[in-house]
């Protein structure tokens, strides 16, 4: 990330105890959290797609001098996340009662089950993100064959290991929550471990490979 570049990296008030850092990948963002999270200065510090959002302690340091330090951090340049030598294989169920709309991203897409399965597991790809949720993965690399967009309508819930796809990425949810991702499968690999020393396995800047457990069952 290069010095001092306000322009580059805006960094803007959003509220009495919150300040948004915008950035321009995902990769930037997660580079940004750790350094801020190394310092131990914030309350919380979250990353986006686009942005990173610090919560700090109001009653302590105002907003011009909490937007001061993240300046100066910012100034001193942020190390990008590099390649990690870690390759996690992530066996998934496709389609069926654990990828409810698996049928659907193939109709949207003109695949058919195997192409779309084919073409998931074909590759190699790299964790550009983990934010949103704890644990939540955001896979990049996703061929283009395989773009869709985000469901209109969020579910209320989504379970844990549910493999979704979305504007160019493969999302992972390591914890059940509300989301909005098409699911296309489901993995039986912890994404969230309690009694881990590592809780979450998955990181920035790790490789993931895709292994389909079976084959296809259709949805509907």
């Amino acid at each position: 990330m290069p010095s001092n570049d306000n322009e580059r990296y805006p960094v803007e008030a959003c509220g009495d105890d919150l300040i948004t850092i915008g950035v321009r990948s995902p990769a930037e963002a997660q580079s940004l959290v750790e350094a801020l999270r190394e310092t131990g200065a914030w309350r919380e510090v979250v990353a986006g797609i686009a942005s990173v959002v610090v919560q700090f302690d109001a009653t302590t340091i105002p907003v011009d001098g909490a937007s001061e330090r993240i300046r100066d951090l910012l100034a001193k340049g942020i190390s990008p996340i590099g390649l990690s030598d870690v390759l996690f294989e992530i066996p998934v169920e496709y389609g069926g009662e654990f990828g409810p709309d698996f049928d659907d991203v193939c109709r949207q897409t003109g695949l058919s089950g195997e192409e779309l399965i084919a073409l998931h597991t074909g590759r190699e790809y790299r964790v550009d993100l983990v934010g949103f949720t704890p644990g939540f993965a955001y896979v990049g690399g996703l061929d283009d064959k395989l773009n869709v967009a985000r469901r209109d309508s969020p579910r209320q819930r989504v379970e844990a290991g549910s493999v979704g796809i979305a504007d160019g990425r493969t999302g992972l949810y390591a914890l059940p929550g509300p989301g909005g991702w098409p699911l296309i499968g489901r993995t039986a690999f912890r994404l969230f471990d309690p009694s881990a020393d590592d809780p979450f396995p998955i990181r920035a800047g790790m490789r993931v490979r895709f292994i389909s457990t079976g084959d296809v069952e259709a949805g509907s």
